[in-house]
């Protein structure tokens, strides 16, 4: 893990072993902003772990002792969710590494690791040294620093490898090593190349822990980008210009306000070979940036590209990827291109792997018109952690939506697929046509928006001119009431119908509804920054119009009405390969990490892996096995309870079953006749994956031989106390 920056976990802090800390956004965010005052020197042997109840929104931390028992916390949980698996499954990057370690460390010397994850690289420096040199790594995170205990301890290099559970800029010479190093060997990349730290954490090495002019493995990287058009990634971040095609009354994005709701100006990770039928490649592939690892980094660099245009179009985004080389020969590379890049032999195709993708970088608006043989000058530039992107002609110094007064510089960002679904005009059709419906015969309705949807909140305001419409927000908090009052105007209602609660609260009481009983209750449902997160999790709805329960209205209509859980058994062997049991890795036994790590295929029963949130459609091959089936339905006209369901599905495509695909189908109507699915076939939406242990032949119609199977049972449980779907099956 890297070493110096962290994305999802909180660095160790020294309290009693039995702490524990539950708490609530306000005091979360006074938490993190005392956090350095409670950093202690002993922060090797504990740790915090955040946990999310997705069905309540609350966090907690629990503390994770250097020890095997973790109570209450299990510790197969904490990384089997993690790309670790994914990335000891990438044979071409486990086979890039030790070939250009074997070239470079060709004798004794003192070899530093940072961010060993589970040692690989370290035990390739130690063999490759013929374990009489010297090996020191750093492994900032506790679980994983344990692990990587028991495989170097089976591997038989406990005694070769000095292994310290530090961030690297907490390592000293004279103190933790005894000298610096002569060999860098080091893997703290992300999708973007800097993510995850690289340049700091480079930095802070040749500083203070890297003799002068040392070896690195990697040598260097190159960044690489293309131009491209293309609908669906233009889908993702222009709402202002999808939302001029529609028609329906309701303005999220009001003319001249363009820049009110945003994507966040970043790189976003992608698997682009799964749209390339729907990009129009503009350029060649051109070089942007060179890092070098041989030598201390800048923090901020700037460059400019002259691209030309090979064909006529828009440019929407801009695909991005990386190279490496490993060693100082350039003999040995990886590349994360995408495959419709010719790349030379001596690099050649990687697997489907989900740890490294490529990159798309948003260009605003419609993007940027362009004919073939134009000269486009790109600029770009890089922090310590992120690139960005700019055309030249992109947005012109007048243009509204580099500075926008009339909408005072508010702006809420959102997801790409949050924009691609406000922008899908099918979708707001059907949400539309369920609001109107539920409004009818409703006079002066107070109206509780329980999840974060603007959309939703713009509607019940909208469409009746007596509501009254009370918004949660429970994400968005205060992001959403500015939001609604900067286009309260355009869409044709005041704000003292429309109010947004100052203050979190765990249930609304009369007290908060004026004494008035809730006549709809409504959402989406859609919790701010939570598109990450298993569909099912998206019952927290649920738990909210339970906790809601004593303000409804014995004629309360609740929206949506039901959730259907829905499946389909699918083959899946690019995602199953990425996730199976580890054995030999390059030379080194690595199966006792493969239940730690939920690897499919040697999990001992009664253990299974979790469900996995994937954008199916972007996870290789793919294939539908069976028909769409559904399993159980959640009744959201009575409160939360536990859900039981069974069903049997025969096989309508013969091949090798790899696991199921799961999703929730929202029901907004109690005519079941306006459905919003997020299905695989609805690319804005992640689906929950439970890959077997195992993979099966499956035949159609029954068993074609005695090793195929033509049906299967499946049966779910859902559990609201512990927030978890569990899924058993049967082959027959």
């Amino acid at each position: 893990m890297n070493s110096l920056i962290s994305k999802t976990l909180i660095p160790p802090i020294s309290l009693s072993s039995s702490t524990r800390l539950t708490l609530t956004p306000n005091s979360l965010r006074h938490f993190k902003l005392h956090l350095p005052r409670l950093m202690s020197s002993d922060s090797s042997h504990r740790l915090f772990q955040l946990k999310l109840d997705p069905l309540t929104g609350n966090s907690e931390w629990v503390v994770i002792e250097d020890n095997d028992d973790l109570p209450d916390c299990p510790k197969e949980l904490l990384l089997a969710t993690t790309s670790y698996l994914d990335m000891l499954n990438d044979s071409c990057r486990n086979k890039a590494f030790r070939s250009a370690i074997e070239r470079t460390v060709t004798k004794p010397c003192h070899v530093l690791d940072i961010g060993a994850g589970t040692g690989l690289l370290s035990m390739m420096a130690a063999r490759a040294m013929g374990l009489n040199g010297t090996v020191t790594a750093c492994e900032s995170y506790l679980p994983m620093a344990k692990l990587m205990r028991k495989v170097l301890h089976r591997n038989r290099m406990g005694k070769a490898i000095s292994l310290f559970n530090k961030r690297s800029d907490e390592l000293e010479v004279g103190v933790d090593i005894p000298s610096r190093a002569d060999v860098l060997v080091s893997e703290i990349l992300d999708s973007e190349l800097l993510g995850e730290g690289l340049i700091p954490t480079l930095q802070h090495a040749y500083d203070k822990l890297l003799v002068e002019n040392p070896l690195t493995v990697p040598f260097r990287a190159v960044t690489y980008g293309q131009l491209v058009e293309s609908t669906y990634l233009w889908k993702l971040h222009d709402l202002s210009g999808i939302e001029a095609k529609v028609s329906d009354g309701i303005h999220l994005v009001p003319t001249g306000s363009d820049s009110i709701i945003q994507v966040k100006s970043r790189q976003y990770p992608m698997h682009c070979d799964a749209i390339r039928e729907e990009i129009k490649l503009l350029s060649e592939p051109f070089e942007i940036f060179e890092f070098d690892f041989w030598k201390r980094p800048e923090s901020n660099g700037e460059t400019k590209v002259q691209v030309k245009v090979i064909d006529d179009g828009n440019i929407h985004a801009i695909v991005s990827w990386w190279v490496l080389q490993l060693d100082r020969e350039g003999t040995v590379f990886y590349s994360t291109a995408p495959r419709w890049i010719n790349s030379p032999a001596n690099i050649g195709y990687r697997d489907w792997c989900d740890h490294w993708k490529q990159c798309v970088w948003f260009f605003r608006g419609k993007g940027m018109s362009v004919s073939r043989g134009e000269e486009v000058l790109l600029e770009a530039s890089h922090t310590e952690t992120s690139v960005s992107y700019n055309l030249n002609a992109q947005v012109p110094k007048n243009d509204t939506r580099q500075h926008d007064h009339n909408i005072r510089d508010f702006q809420l960002l959102l997801s790409p697929e949050r924009i691609a679904i406000y922008g899908d005009s099918k979708w707001r059709s059907s949400v539309l046509a369920a609001v109107r419906n539920a409004l009818q015969g409703r006079v002066n309705p107070l109206c509780v928006v329980v999840d974060d949807s603007i959309f939703l909140t713009l509607l019940a305001a909208n469409l009746s001119k007596t509501s009254h419409v009370l918004s949660l927000f429970p994400g968005l908090r205060e992001k959403g009431a500015q939001y609604l009052e900067t286009v309260v105007k355009a869409n044709c209602f005041s704000m003292d119908r429309v109010e947004v609660p100052e203050k979190r609260k765990p249930c609304l009481t009369l007290h908060d509804t004026r004494g008035k009983k809730v006549d709809m209750l409504i959402g989406e449902p859609y919790y701010y920054a939570n598109e990450g997160m298993l569909p099912w999790q998206n019952l927290r709805f649920w738990k909210d119009r339970t906790l809601l329960d004593p303000v409804l209205s014995e004629d309360s209509l609740i929206m949506p009405c039901k959730g259907i859980l829905k499946a389909c058994a699918m083959s899946l062997p690019d995602l199953w390969s990425s996730r199976c049991c580890l054995g030999d890795v390059e030379g080194f036994d690595h199966s006792i990490v493969n239940t730690t790590l939920s690897a499919c295929g040697e999990l001992p029963a009664p253990k299974e892996g979790p469900f996995l949130p994937f954008s199916v459609w972007q996870c290789g091959e793919i294939k539908e096995l069976s028909e769409i089936f559904t399993i159980l339905e959640f009744d959201f006209s009575k409160p939360i309870s536990s859900c039981h369901g069974t069903a049997q599905v025969k096989f309508t495509e013969g091949g090798i079953c790899h696991g199921f695909v799961l999703w929730v189908d929202w029901i907004m109507d109690t005519d079941n006749s306006i459905v919003i699915s997020t299905g695989p076939e609805h690319r804005y939406w992640k689906q929950g994956v439970k890959l077997l242990s195992k993979p099966v032949a499956v035949g159609i119609n029954g068993c074609n031989s005695n090793s195929e199977y033509g049906s299967t049972i499946v049966e779910v449980l859902f559990e609201p106390s512990s927030s978890e779907l569990i899924l058993k099956h049967a082959f027959l």
